[in-house]
């Protein structure tokens, strides 16, 4: 067969690793062809193409970023979009497409295998927010980078006796939030899931600092609410898909926090520093799995589908059950959270 293959949306550690297994698969099990289009649905949409083939994916399983690179392109803004994609394709002859993205990057799949295009889809969110699967990749690298922030950031806080607040991603979901900040031993975690309460969050802090501890770390999420202002965004733009670019909650608290408190507060935004860099083994295991499902899906004629991980097996589901809806932390893990603080009764 001869197959597409593109990765849209943020880039995440792992994406080169799903590219590799996929084609070192199909050529050597399959007898597969590969066209890899460059920077997500913009690739299709101009037909801009690069060969993937068992010499251009060697030696990039350990590198983060995309050989394919990406892009926030939203077909269904773009006039005659879709007509131009299905060109495309059929000029480059294509048995199949496999799109590797998020919510965003499925919805043009879907709407694409609505117009007869035979595609599966591979998860890949760093928010960890896709419904129907239990671990995207690179969420776990991305964790590990904000949990050893964490541990550095706690040394500089305790030095100074200040509060420091960490930002980190998440726009709709707090996975990385709360994961990484209770591996880190975070005193606070706010995530978009749950409204800050500040008062909450300056009783926790006098705690401490009355209990003997004269520094403490927040981590939020940068979709975390703030009460009557809602999410920080940075300016008021919006990508192709109506998404504001999500900034500042951190430097929003810490000024708070001093304000309330007295205690010298600072922040620090990880940002991108969480998508870059070498996936973990467990990315690179978890993409490479996604990478071998997703070429079996296509020999098995089975299109329209997102492989998942449900538990220890890779399986499948509609891509429209995908994207229903984001996959968020639910109250279990919020009230873990809350038992590793002290209660309101503590004194």
């Amino acid at each position: 067969m001869r197959i597409g293959m593109l990765t849209g949306g943020g880039d995440c550690p792992g994406l080169n690793a799903v590219i590799r297994a996929a084609v070192r698969k199909g050529i050597q099990h399959y007898g597969d062809e590969f066209v890899g289009f460059m920077e997500g649905w913009r690739g299709v949409i101009d037909n801009v193409t690069m060969p993937l083939d068992m010499q251009t994916t060697s030696g990039i399983l350990h590198k983060g970023g995309t050989i394919l690179r990406s892009s926030r392109t939203n077909v269904k803004k773009i006039p005659g979009g879709f007509e131009k994609c299905l060109e495309t394709l059929g000029k480059n002859k294509l048995d199949a497409l496999i799109a590797v993205g998020g919510d965003d990057t499925q919805s043009i799949s879907l709407a694409l295998s609505e117009r007869g295009v035979k595609c599966v889809g591979v998860p890949k969110t760093i928010d960890n927010d896709l419904n129907g699967t239990d671990v995207c990749f690179g969420f776990d690298t991305a964790v590990s980078i904000a949990t050893e922030a964490i541990d550095r950031l706690h040394s500089t806080a305790e030095a100074h006796n200040r509060v420091i607040v960490v930002e980190v991603m998440g726009r709709d979901a707090g996975w990385i939030a709360l994961t990484s900040g209770i591996a880190g031993g975070a005193d606070a975690i706010l995530v978009p899931e749950k409204p800050i309460d500040l008062d909450e969050v300056c009783r926790l802090l006098k705690y401490r600092h009355e209990h003997g501890k004269k520094f403490s770390i927040v981590v939020a999420a940068e979709g975390a609410k703030l009460p009557e202002v809602g999410q920080s965004t940075h300016g008021t733009k919006v990508d192709s898909f109506g998404h504001a670019r999500l900034s500042g909650i951190g430097q929003a608290l810490a000024e708070e926090i001093e304000a309330r408190t007295g205690y010298e507060t600072r922040s620090v935004n990880l940002g991108h520093t969480q998508r870059g860099g070498t996936p973990t083994a467990y990315d690179r295991m978890l993409a490479s799995r996604y990478g071998v499902a997703a070429i079996d899906l296509v020999h098995k004629g089975q299109f329209g589908q997102l492989v998942v991980l449900k538990g220890t097996q890779i399986t499948s589901i509609p891509i429209a059950d995908a994207i229903a809806k984001n996959r968020t932390v639910g109250d279990d893990l919020l009230e873990m959270v809350s038992s590793l603080q002290p209660p309101k009764t503590a004194v």
